[in-house]
């Protein structure tokens, strides 16, 4: 009576709407937390915190006052607040960024506005040019008289 078929649509739907982005259209303002496992696009304002696992692009209308976390973001509109990623920034020439900003990775092009304390945490790479650095060294007592 009970088929795995069942159980295999119950995946299909959702995989279907984890793969789905959600648009917050331009001229729409969300007061409030939203929580989502998906990619987002944001083209209206948001005054609260977005929490996603996805991606977020902020178009060039796209506003957000409050925290958001997630893992890569692409900004070409606003941002005043707390922004937490576990991957990349990228600030198009039109972004304007205020606030707090904690990334692995960030990318500015010219011409964007980025007000922020900035941190900077991932994979630190360790230098191989011990040599390098000894010669840098013995040449600092010359420079001294």
């Amino acid at each position: 009576m009970f088929s795995s078929e069942a159980k295999k649509s119950k995946k299909h739907i959702t995989m279907e709407t984890n793969t789905q982005q959600n648009i917050i259209a331009h001229g729409t303002k969300i007061v409030g937390d939203i929580t989502s496992q998906g990619p987002f696009r944001i083209d209206g304002t948001v005054d609260g915190n977005v929490k996603t696992s996805g991606k977020v692009v902020v178009g060039k209308s796209g506003y957000v006052k409050g925290t958001l976390q997630g893992e890569n973001a692409d900004f070409e509109g606003k941002f005043s607040g707390k922004l937490v990623l576990s991957g990349t920034l990228s600030l198009k020439s039109t972004a304007h960024i205020e606030g707090e900003v904690h990334t692995s990775k960030l990318a500015v092009e010219p011409g964007a506005t980025f007000n922020a304390t900035c941190s900077m945490k991932g994979t630190v790479k360790a230098l191989t040019n011990e040599p390098i650095k000894q010669q840098q060294t013995s040449q600092r007592p010359e420079k001294q008289a």
